[in-house]
């Protein structure tokens, strides 16, 4: 009879699987989170991969990676240095290992290490064999052998079968983290279901690699990570795309009016795209247009016919939609722009992250068009930013920018299902009334009356010249158009009196405060906690709304000596600060396509206030 093996309790773990491009990483890592937050773990990921679809096989090029933080309490970030690195070939272990922690476990596919593929790697020698992963806790596994041990008789071919070690390598850390398999067994059957042979296959390969665990004298134990304290409620684990994707229908079910989305595919923004159109039970149109422009255009064209109209983009996207972005403005039409941020410029890093097109979207158009720009800072705020926007566009009448990026819009976290009633009204007015109609009078909010045409008695006109105050005739008045300017200038400055305040955690006042916007606010949370639990006071606030400002934006920078703002561009946050609040700010930018560490910030905190690390 086995002995059994000791299972060892962890507060957290960092994982990273990766392979080859083609070795389906993505899915192993993805199954992986969903089981993990099924199981109640918190958890936050990182996936990481190239823009090639396929890259050659086996090259430092076409890694593809996803790193998994799971804990049994509260976590922020996925992880600075892994503790466990799955390298499916010599490239993903080369290119990997220089972050992982030290005496980290490395479990490697024994069967890739041919000389064909160390050369591809650029290996001179087989690291297996010489001395260079020398204080790390090597686990050699042949994964493609024995998983086609394991597939023996079946009919697949030998290429098929090969493809099936990812799901070797899932069932033993599924294993090794005392993680259930069910889930994973039921969604193989309902994703092959039209492909029995193939479900077979999966399910025998997952099932092999955990007893494989099991009974190999390899691993001498496994780990049990506990469930976190979170609280009570329904869960999902969801990615940054699909909370933005959800939070629009969440729009369209609070205002009643349908949903249209124009957009053209692009990287990382598409799955936005994806999802809303798995929606059409909720009336949800959506429309894959030929180019940027035409996606932003056929938005504004719903918007004037009365939808909730969204378009989405990343970066050199939002460059071509700049035009029509002004149209909109001029029109004072509720629009919702999402650009989900990436490496820039031109097509830069289109699976990178990156912070680089704040001033883009607060500047980046001809004449004074000025257009709410919101952020969200992790994963699930996506949700709720989302439909903040909604509000703001159909309650002001005007364009909202909402900037997400590469990270948060991969990124997955477990997300608390809110329930409909706790999420705000949203008061989408459609004008009605034919008596006093006249298409540009304003309401307390400056904004003009949205009136769907074709309704008799409310027939208008829209375009890009510029349009007199109350009647809406094309007007090439000198002080009209003095008049018109400031009017939509003020409209987008009083949404400060709509949004929140800016909220500093711990103390008020002090030495410094640590400020940050979008999806920097995970790294820089944990950075300012094991800061603080070094005894350094400093505190924390981050920006949701960066156009407006919250109102008590140059309150909150005076009361601190110094302002750090980490971000990952050169400073472009820092530079509006500077410009509009006239306060000196500390910079802390990194531009590598890779969100920030939290060790990198806490370091830099520790720099400021004297600390020692």
């Amino acid at each position: 009879m086995a002995k059994k093996k000791e299972v060892k309790s962890l507060s957290e773990v960092t994982v990273r699987f990766a392979g080859d491009s083609g070795d389906g990483m993505q899915l192993t890592g993805t199954q992986f989170s969903d089981t993990t937050a099924l199981f109640g773990n918190d958890l936050i990921t990182l996936p990481d991969y190239p823009a090639e679809i396929r890259a050659p096989a086996g090259t430092l090029y076409g890694v593809s990676g996803f790193q998994l933080h799971f804990s049994s309490s509260d976590i922020h970030t996925p992880g600075d240095h892994p503790d466990v690195l799955v390298a499916m070939n010599p490239a993903a272990l080369k290119v990997n290992l220089k972050d992982l922690k030290p005496a980290a476990t490395i479990i490697v596919n024994t069967d890739s290490f041919d000389a064909k593929n160390l050369k591809l790697a650029n290996y001179a020698s087989n690291p297996l064999e010489d001395d260079s992963l020398q204080g790390f806790n090597v686990i050699p596994v042949p994964i493609t052998s024995l998983t086609a041990a394991a597939l023996e008789g079946s009919p697949l071919s030998n290429k098929e079968v090969t493809r099936c070690k990812n799901f070797f390598a899932l069932g033993m850390m599924y294993w090794l983290y005392s993680r259930p398999i069910e889930q994973t067994l039921s969604w193989i059957n309902q994703k092959f279901s039209k492909k029995p042979e193939i479900a077979e296959a999966n399910s025998k390969a997952l099932k092999a690699g955990y007893f494989y665990g099991e009974t190999t004298e390899v691993f001498a134990s496994s780990y049990q990570v506990e469930p976190a304290p979170l609280p009570k409620g329904t869960y999902m684990n969801i990615s940054g795309n699909q909370a933005t994707a959800y939070g629009f229908i969440a729009a369209t079910v609070k205002t009643g009016l349908p949903l249209f989305l124009g957009s053209y595919p692009i990287t990382p923004a598409s799955d936005i795209l994806h999802e809303l159109s798995k929606h059409k039970n909720f009336g949800i149109k959506t429309f894959q247009a030929e180019d940027e422009i035409a996606g932003i255009a056929s938005a504004i064209g719903a918007s004037y016919a009365g939808d909730l109209a969204i378009t989405t983009t990343s970066g050199p996207g939002l460059a071509l939609k700049t035009e029509a972005m002004g149209l909109a403005v001029m029109t004072e039409l509720p629009l919702v722009i999402v650009d989900v941020q990436r490496g820039g410029p031109s097509t830069g890093l289109p699976t990178k992250t990156e912070q680089a097109d704040l001033m883009q979207a607060i500047y980046g158009r001809n004449g004074e068009s000025p257009i709410p720009v919101i952020a969200a800072s992790t994963p699930s705020d996506c949700f709720y930013m989302a439909y903040e926007a909604c509000r703001i566009a159909t309650k002001y009448m005007t364009p909202v920018l909402l900037l997400t990026d590469g990270y948060l819009a991969n990124g997955s976290e477990p997300w608390k299902i809110p329930h409909s009633d706790e999420l705000p009204d949203i008061k989408a007015k459609q004008w009605t009334l034919t008596e006093g109609f006249h298409p540009y009078n304003r309401d307390e909010n400056l904004a003009r009356p949205w009136a769907v045409p074709g309704t008799p008695g409310l027939e208008h006109r829209i375009g890009g010249l510029e349009k007199s105050h109350i009647y809406g005739n094309v007007s090439y008045d000198p002080d009209n158009h003095d008049f018109m300017v400031r009017m939509r200038d003020q409209k987008v400055k009083n949404i400060a009196n709509d949004i929140p305040l800016l909220d500093v955690k711990y103390e008020q006042e002090g030495d410094l405060l640590v400020l940050g916007w979008g999806g920097t606010y995970g790294a820089i949370t944990e950075a300012v906690l094991k800061a603080r639990q070094k005894g350094l006071k400093v505190s924390q606030a981050h920006f949701k709304y960066l156009n407006p400002f919250p109102k008590n934006t140059a309150e909150v920078l005076k009361k601190f000596k110094t302002v750090l703002v980490p971000e990952i561009n050169l400073g472009q946050l820092a530079r509006i600060l500077r410009s509009e609040f006239l306060v000196p700010v500390v910079t802390y930018n990194k531009m590598r396509g890779l969100p920030f560490k939290a060790s990198e910030i806490e370091a830099e905190i520790m720099n400021l206030l004297g600390g020692k690390q």
